[in-house]
């Protein structure tokens, strides 16, 4: 079946023992001892934490950096893959993803967030399960269903990819993030 890789997306800006660092931690680490890969952006805060949790787990780690942001990959990333710009950089997070996890995070997770929800929603990409962690996300999330429902005929819904069920799924927990990825990246779902 081959490596399955989940790219995270998360802040650059917790650090150690802050809830948010300690969180994406646990995520890295149920990841990585659910066999997975993980990538992430490569830099501090969230990504880092994912790196470390799934590499304390002795999982493979990516981060996928850019010439922009003038840093260097945090020490857990075992392969880096430098891009010259940002929006490279992010499209190779969402092609390296098998699977994805939104973090809570600023304007450019949001970003990210968005991306990967359209790909999935105009079906510009294969399906694949996203999971936003905690309930950061929850009222964006809800306010854009709510606005793509009202502002198309009833004729037109099944065009948008929401239309028959929600491609982001909620977990409250890393470990129900997790697991939800391990049943439907690893076939212990069945797919209906």
């Amino acid at each position: 079946m081959g490596e399955k890789i989940i790219t995270v997306f998360g802040s650059s800006r917790p650090e150690p023992g802050d809830a948010d660092y300690e969180e994406a931690y646990a995520l890295g680490k149920a990841l990585g001892e659910r066999g997975f890969a993980v990538c992430s952006g490569g830099y501090g805060g969230v990504m880092e934490a994912a790196s470390r949790g799934a590499k304390e787990a002795g999982a493979k780690t990516y981060g996928v950096s850019a010439e922009f942001f003038t840093r260097t990959a945090n020490r857990w990333v075992d392969v880096e893959i430098q891009k010259k710009t940002w929006d490279e950089r992010l499209f190779v997070l969402v092609e390296m993803g098998d699977g994805f996890v939104v973090c809570k995070g600023g304007t450019g997770t949001l970003v990210e967030l968005a991306v990967v929800w359209e790909m999935l929603n105009k079906r510009v990409m294969r399906e694949k399960p996203m999971v936003v962690l905690g309930d950061f996300w929850t009222p964006i999330l809800e306010r854009v269903r709510e606005v793509e429902q009202e502002s198309r005929p009833s004729s037109e819904q099944p065009k948008w990819g929401e239309a028959k069920r929600k491609l982001v799924y909620g977990a409250a927990s890393a470990q129900e993030a997790a697991a939800f990825l391990e049943r439907e990246l690893k076939g212990l779902k069945v797919q209906g």
